[in-house]
């Protein structure tokens, strides 16, 4: 597994991680989910993705359950607040939740999910706050453009942006225009979700190309798309998996390297943006 600087911390964090969006919580499939997530962390995927909205807690839970006893500083946890309850003192009552839920004394990154009705300017502060005190060890946002980045990085006065969590895949390109030069510029990590989202048609020209890609590699097309959205060294990802077969393939794209070719092949197939777009979100 590659492992990379996560923007402007000191940590070399694994190039794909686990994320626990629509995680099981509940019935049979909790005890695959935690062997998958077990499974994850012994090859290496030791950046874990969750929030207080994912099961209403629950996916927290479960985590908490699977890194109890393990090496803590091997792990890199996000947690992300969501934007209703980003008040100052809110952000602060959430992450301590998060905390409870996780049985861990600090996390790694904070995020606010998304921008919502709170003032931005209390949540970055209490962020802020929660860094200085030690219940985080870097502060991050989700779904923000250029322009949510540049407000968000005002009201800040000692700690930086460590991350942006977006959406990226094949088929949703529009960060590449303006958002990932403005982060490389600014040593933000870019952390994409939903690697898998754009996936094309199994019938099409674009399947063919990446399969292509995929038997010169002798790897899967998944595994393509894995490599593909964390070719720049400020990216990463965090694909979700349930079972341990999932996980084994999404592990074993974390030293796939695409060449020039294949980069070229991909953006025939699917069309770099010309221009700047709304920031998709989902």
């Amino acid at each position: 597994m590659q492992y990379r600087t996560f923007g402007p911390t000191r940590r070399e964090v694994a190039r794909i991680g686990q994320g626990t969006w629509k995680f099981p919580t509940r019935g049979a499939g909790v005890d695959e989910a935690k062997r998958a997530l077990r499974r994850g962390i012994e090859l290496g995927m030791t950046h874990i993705d969750t929030a207080e909205m994912y099961g209403d807690g629950r996916s927290e839970e479960i985590i908490g359950e699977v890194i109890r006893g393990l090496d803590r500083e091997r792990l890199f946890i996000v947690s992300k607040v969501l934007p209703q309850n980003a008040s100052y003192e809110g952000t602060i009552r959430a992450c301590e939740q998060s905390l409870r839920r996780l049985g861990t004394e600090y996390l790694d990154v904070f995020l606010l999910h998304w921008r919502g009705s709170k003032p931005l300017r209390e949540t970055m502060r209490a962020l802020e706050r929660l860094v200085h005190d030690g219940k985080i060890r870097a502060l991050g946002v989700s779904n923000f453009d250029v322009e949510d980045l540049r407000e968000a990085r005002r009201y800040l006065e000692r700690a930086p942006i460590a991350c942006n969590q977006v959406l990226y895949n094949f088929a949703r390109r529009g960060i590449e225009y303006d958002l990932i030069p403005y982060c490389r510029d600014e040593k933000i990590a870019v952390v994409a979700y939903t690697p898998f989202g754009g996936m094309p048609n199994p019938r099409s020209p674009a399947a063919s190309a990446i399969d292509g890609i995929a038997a010169k590699h002798g790897v899967g097309a998944h595994q393509v798309a894995l490599a593909w959205v964390t070719r720049d060294p400020i990216c990463f990802t965090i694909p979700k998996a349930i079972d341990v077969r999932h996980v084994e393939e999404n592990a074993a794209a974390g030293d796939l390297e695409l060449d020039p070719s294949d980069i070229r092949a991909i953006d025939e197939a699917f069309n770099p943006p010309r221009r700047a777009t709304p920031l998709a979100m989902g």
